[in-house]
């Protein structure tokens, strides 16, 4: 079964930095990408970024971009999004989601959809 685990929210003042990772167990890693998105409350759903685990190809949604960074370690199958310069409008809680390369080829970025996801982890910016 796929199960994604998500960690390393917390609450942080704007302008500061919180590293995300993402356990991820059930599937073969290199065949799937792994993305991040968010919800907050009363807002819809925003993916936020992607990797391609099997080619390395990143994707970030323009309010993140110079922000945020998603990397991954196939070996360890963790995911990891890296985020600085935090401004409260990212306040969300986070979820990693999987999603196979093969999918990835026939969607549009920001409009990937996900089969699977973990649960959250509550990322809170204080301004």
């Amino acid at each position: 079964d796929v199960q994604l685990q998500a960690s390393g929210g917390g609450l942080v003042q704007a302008g500061g930095s919180l590293r995300l990772s993402c356990a991820a167990s059930g599937f073969t890693f290199e065949d799937y990408g792994i993305a991040w998105f968010r919800q907050a409350p009363g807002k819809e759903r925003e993916n936020v970024a992607c990797i391609n685990n099997s080619d390395g190809t990143t994707y970030y949604v323009d309010s993140v971009k110079g922000r945020f960074t998603i990397s991954s370690d196939n070996a360890k199958k963790m995911a990891y999004l890296q985020m600085n310069k935090l401004k409260p409008a990212d306040t969300a809680v986070y979820y990693c989601a999987v999603i196979p390369v093969e999918y990835m080829l026939t969607m549009v970025w920001p409009e990937f959809e996900y089969d699977y996801w973990g649960q959250g982890t509550q990322v809170t910016v204080s301004s």
